[in-house]
């Protein structure tokens, strides 16, 4: 079998497992056998270990993400609603439902590695420069007191789990509701007022931090 095949097989056979059980749950030996390779030296010789494994899954699925999104912030370019960029988040994630070379398994492996107390998505925020564009073109139409709260973080972090909830649960025959609904949801986080509870909360905490950083 050509080199490229092998390595194809192997990442196919990564993403479902570790959409099955978690990036966490899957040894590469179980990649070998699942993809039909002869031992675990296949998936080390074209990936070397897990963490080459999962940026290969990142780099099979992010540019198109990447590319899509870019293509929204330019159309909603001047006057951005935050719908439209709730859209620009939503829609090219959203469009991996239906991508039948993986893409409902890439949203459950993605949603693994950004629901954790660290995520795990430092190297592909940095390489995909579309989120940090999204994210400072939203900046400005937020609560200064929200912003400080890290709703864009949110937003993507509930539009991810509830995509990766939707793969799980399909195929579906039409996912234009549900990702209109999503988009509603993630435009109704970013826009979310701050109680006064939470203002008065937060001021306490950037106090606590400024007499820790005196200390």
């Amino acid at each position: 079998m050509p080199a490229a095949d092998t390595r194809a097989n192997l990442l196919r056979a990564a993403e479902s497992l570790f959409a099955q059980r978690g990036v966490d749950g899957v040894s590469l030996r179980e990649i070998a056998r699942s993809a039909g390779a002869k031992n675990v030296i296949a998936v080390q010789y074209h990936f070397t270990d897990r963490d080459g494994v999962v940026r290969a899954i990142l780099d099979k699925h992010l540019p198109a993400v990447d590319e899509r999104r870019h293509a929204l912030l330019d159309a909603a370019d001047g006057d951005p609603t935050v719908r439209a960029l709730a859209a620009a988040l939503v829609r090219p994630l959203g469009a991996k439902l239906a991508d039948t070379a993986g893409g409902p398994e890439f949203l459950r492996v993605y949603a693994d590695l950004l629901n954790r107390p660290t995520p795990a998505l430092e190297a592909a925020d940095g390489r995909f420069a579309s989120l940090k564009r999204w994210r400072s073109t939203v900046a400005p139409l937020l609560d200064p007191d929200a912003a400080k709260l890290h709703p864009r973080l949110d937003a993507l972090l509930y539009t991810v789990v509830q995509l990766s909830r939707r793969a799980e649960s399909g195929p579906h025959t039409d996912d234009r509701l549900f990702t209109s609904h999503l988009i509603d949801v993630v435009a109704a986080i970013l826009t979310a007022e701050v109680s006064d509870e939470t203002r008065r909360l937060s001021g306490e905490r950037d106090t606590r931090r400024g007499r820790a950083s005196h200390t």
